[in-house]
């Protein structure tokens, strides 16, 4: 699974950084004017907020960013939200500190009884309790929060829908810190490249999730319509050369019925994209 998964020795879970990130298919079965206002600050946009863990049934305190506190400041290609104040996306995540479950708030609380014993068994058996609070994540420890999100959505053996989506906001996620780096460090250069390969396997395994996803789940997938996993899927799809699977998806929502017209306008922008990338690959092959 590459690197996916590396790092989760430190919570005790070393044994789970090789695991397959997708099972192979499956037979049918049954059944994140006047005086100059204060600086604020990132921990100025957050406050704690209770849970109660759905596996060990503790409670616990986790770092939440205040509702109507932020303001959306654009969004990338592939519909990364970007905010000027905090990313929201190192605070989508609740892990217990108890016993290491961890999820993305939009699944926290939907646990089946087998899915909860695989996390006691796999996860929690091994896991090293946390102790430490945090006034606020840095992107190293809110990528480990991510990848044992991840690790738990495997273990739990989770909708291939799921596990594209933490993907997916893992490599959001890493991009931001790239994006964050010290351009004056001397291994400046080293770390952008190291980064820019993560984001890109994350990516990479996003890309392949959704598109199991798409033929075996049902819509609404992670709170997403058809149309917007087809967009994602296709600017994903269109990063690793994946042109036809781009064209005919994004295609397929510049004729949809449904597709709202601020989606159509970037299918259009995709579309051109898209068209440009053919006939320079095409050119490169005479």
């Amino acid at each position: 699974m590459s690197d996916l998964l590396s790092g989760l020795g430190q919570f005790g879970l070393g044994n789970l950084e090789n695991m397959n990130l997708y099972e192979e298919p499956k037979k049918a079965e049954a059944g994140e004017g006047g005086k100059a206002a204060p600086v604020m600050q990132e921990q100025d946009y957050l406050f704690d907020k209770t849970f109660t863990c759905p596996i060990c049934d503790k409670s616990f305190k986790a770092r939440t960013v205040k509702v109507g506190k932020v303001k959306l400041a654009g969004t990338d290609l592939d519909l990364r939200p970007k905010y000027d104040q905090v990313d929201l996306l190192k605070y989508d995540i609740i892990m217990c500190p108890h016993c290491g479950y961890a999820s993305l708030s939009r699944f926290y609380k939907f646990l089946t009884s087998p899915q909860a014993k695989n996390i006691k068994e796999k996860i929690s058996a091994s896991f090293k309790p946390q102790t430490e609070e945090k006034e606020i994540y840095t992107y190293d420890e809110a990528l480990e929060r991510y990848k044992l999100t991840l690790a738990n959505a495997i273990v739990k053996q989770a909708k291939p829908s799921e596990k594209a989506y933490i993907c997916l906001k893992t490599a959001w996620l890493l991009r931001g810190k790239g994006e964050h780096l010290d351009t004056s460090a001397s291994d400046y250069e080293e770390q952008k490249k190291q980064i820019d390969t993560e984001e890109d396997a994350f990516l990479h395994n996003a890309l392949e999730g959704f598109l199991a996803a798409r033929q075996t789940e049902s819509f609404p997938m992670c709170g997403m319509d058809e149309t917007t996993v087809d967009y994602l899927i296709s600017v994903m799809a269109m990063r690793f050369e994946q042109y036809d699977v781009a064209n005919r998806l994004i295609s397929g929502i510049l004729t949809s019925a449904s597709a709202n017209p601020r989606m159509k306008d970037k299918a259009r922008t995709i579309k051109e994209m898209l068209v440009k990338k053919v006939k320079e690959k095409n050119a490169a092959k005479k």
